[in-house]
Order: C-alpha cells, then structure tokens, then sequence
C-alpha cells in the first residue's frame, strides 16, 4: 500500500514533535508499505521569513520572497529524514527541483502542471521513506514558486495523484472535521464521512481544516482523504465520493471574517457594465463570493459584493482607477463582515432549510446583510461582532452536536 502523509508547521515544531511524526510514519514503513511524507515549514518560520523579508525591503519581489519562503520546507524534510536515520530507518528528503513538480510561473500562488513520479518511485524501491518539501513547485525559468495558502495540502493530494497513492492522510492539530469549529461550540461533533462536494463548500466557507484547492484536486483524481490529528491516534475524517451514511440534512456549519463587502454606486443599468466591473478585478487576479445587483432606477444600479479581506485594498484601488470607464459614482467598502455558511448533502431534497437557518439568527438577534445559496450551501453575510453567536445558534438550531 502506497500511503501519502502530510503534516503542517505545528506538528514538526520542535526536536519531540519531529520524532513523534518519524515514529508515525516509520510505523506504516515497518508494516511493508511505502511511505511518502510532506511537511510544511517547521512552526512559525513561514511568518518569520516574511518578517525578515519586510525589514528589509516591505517591497520585495515575489520572485525573491519565494526563494526565501522555500527554505523554510527544506529545513524541515532534511531535519526529519535525520530523525528517521537516527531510528536506523531509510529516509531521504527531496525538494520541488529534485521531484521536478512543474507548476505555473505566477510566484505566491502557483498551480501545479506537472509531477514526475520517477524519482520518488525509485526512491521507494530501494525501501526508502521519501520526504518530500511541500508549498512549492518549479516553473518554467527553473525558478521556485510557492502554491500559496495551503499549499502543502495541494502538494500531498497531488502526489497521491501523481503516484497513484491508496490513501492520502493530512494531519493537524485537530481530530478531523468538526460540525463547527470546536473552540467556537464546545459540544461540535466530529464528522466521519464527508463527501468532496460538501467538503469543498466548508472549505470555501471558512473552515481551515482543508483548502479548498486540495480538496478540488482530490475529487478532480478521486483521491481519498483522511483528515486526522498528528497529536493523537484516533481515527480521523474520510473525504471521499459517496459517503455510506444517511445525508443529514446539514453537515456542518462554517464561518469566514476574512471576508469585506464592495458596493459600487449608481453605475449604468445597460447590459455589460457587470462584466466590465468583475473582468477588471478578475485580470487583477481579485475572487468575487456573493453578489447582490439591486433593482434599476432612473438608468442606475448599485451593484453589491464580496471579496477577502486581503484583497479589499487592491480592488478598491482597481475601482477607482477605473471608476469613470465603468460608470461608477461611488464604491462603498465594509470590512467589519463576515461569512457564515450551512453546508449538507440533505439540503437538495427537503425544503425549509433556509428558514431554520433564518430563525435561528433571528431568535438571536443577528441581522442579514447579504444571502447566497448553492444547491447544498447556504450563506449569509452579517456583522462581523456577531460571528460566533450566530455559528452557536445555527449549530444549536440543526441539533448538530447530536449523535
């Protein structure tokens, strides 16, 4: 059995945390199966090196900021084949160069193309456990490129692609996926099987378990995923197509603060002018989420919509420069918002759900800025100070903690 393993800058933080996941992975390796490891940089180094990186230059390149940034992963694969040749266990590391994962050339946020499987195959054959740097490709100047958030997770799902893996097994410091953050609803239930639809609108929602682009990349080759605790031994979480257990109605509730609302004013009620707006922000590489056009009057409309956080500063200054060709009279901006999102298979066939849901934040006194639903997510858009009540009350109201 070929097994793929991830584990994030938590879990090799220090000298115990590395030898506790050596252990681990040299316990699967001793039972016969090959064994492929990807780690993310050590604890907080990532955030360290963009530290150091801004005393520098706050300017700096992302050519440059990526040379630095994959360092941090190749500290840690090479310290962790150390600690499983001090276990007297065959272990070799490998970075992006040495794997040839090709991706694309847009530095901080790549996409894999390509992924060689030659080398790491070898490896495994001389009965090697192959750790492997994760967060990072080569593209086609022969230049490190870094995958952005979640990078690591993409990188394991595509090598359990890529090498045809049994399983791919993603460890984090919580037992699996939950029902709602567990440190927001103390009585939320870990999920055993969810399916990579459901799974991908949580992730796309806000939980942080799993990015959304791993899970894309699982269900696009059919990986099956296990989300589990590198802490622990309990059984964690399995992603997959179809799950055996009756769909509940609603799986799981999530919620996002990176989130900020833009409304521009007043712009031409004609056929064309959203385009216009959201081809601009799309070649500034800008994600939209919800959208809300209002009723035209008078020839105008006011278009309404959501963005992360991070990107707010660039899309009100693309507006703005582009304000008198798109017609615009005025961009309002919100960041003080928040996401909160149902997600369930259940919801397809029973109606009412979004009633519940509206109940539950009524009852609790929590307005709604903006609606937008899919065919099994539901997600509003309210005051970011209101967050974790309306995630308990939801939670509360679905009797999600129940068994």
């Amino acid at each position: 059995m070929l097994i793929v393993k991830k584990f994030g800058g938590s879990s090799v933080a220090n000298k115990e945390r590395i030898f506790n996941v050596a252990r681990r992975c040299v316990e699967d390796y001793k039972k016969g199966h090959d064994v492929v490891v990807v780690l993310s940089a050590m604890g907080k180094t990532t955030d360290e090196l963009i530290a150091m990186a801004k005393n520098i230059n706050p300017n700096a390149s992302k050519r440059e900021l990526d040379m630095l940034l994959t360092t941090g992963e190749q500290v840690s694969v090479s310290l962790m084949a150390m600690a499983m040749q001090a276990m007297d266990v065959s272990a070799v590391s490998l970075n992006a160069f040495q794997v040839a994962m090709n991706c694309t050339s847009r530095y901080g946020n790549a996409r894999f193309k390509r992924i060689d499987s030659e080398r790491i195959m070898n490896e495994l054959d001389a009965r090697k456990i192959v750790i492997v740097t994760g967060f990072q490709g080569i593209n086609k100047h022969g230049d490190y490129a870094t995958l952005g958030r979640g990078g690591s997770d993409t990188t394991a799902v595509a090598l359990a692609a890529a090498l045809h893996a049994d399983k791919c097994e993603i460890y984090t410091d919580v037992d699996g996926v939950f029902t709602a953050d567990p440190r927001v609803v103390p009585d939320a239930r870990k999920i055993e099987e969810i399916t990579y639809d459901e799974m991908l609108e949580l992730a796309t929602s806000g939980a942080k378990v799993l990015h959304s682009r791993s899970v894309e990349l699982a269900k696009k080759y059919g990986v099956q995923m296990v989300v589990r605790s590198s802490l622990n031994e309990s059984e964690g979480t399995t992603v997959k197509e179809v799950v055996k257990m009756e769909k509940m109605l609603v799986t799981g509730v999530a919620s996002d603060k990176n989130t900020a609302r833009i409304s521009v004013i007043g712009v031409e009620d004609k056929p064309g002018v959203a385009f216009k707006v959201f081809h601009r922000l799309a070649k500034n590489n800008i994600n939209i989420d919800i959208i809300l056009q209002s009723v035209g009057r008078d020839g105008s409309k006011d278009i309404s919509f959501t963005v992360a956080e991070d990107d707010l500063e660039d899309a009100i200054k693309v507006l703005e420069e582009n304000k008198e060709a798109l017609t615009i009279k005025e961009i309002k901006h919100n960041a003080n918002i928040a996401k909160v999102a149902i997600v369930g298979a259940g919801m397809m066939s029973n109606p009412g759900v979004a009633s519940q849901m509206f109940e539950a934040l009524f009852n609790s006194n929590i307005n709604i800025n903006m609606i937008s639903t899919s065919e099994i997510r539901i997600t509003v858009l309210i005051d970011e100070k209101d967050v974790d009540r309306a995630v308990q009350a939801i939670h509360e109201k679905f009797a999600l903690g129940e068994v």
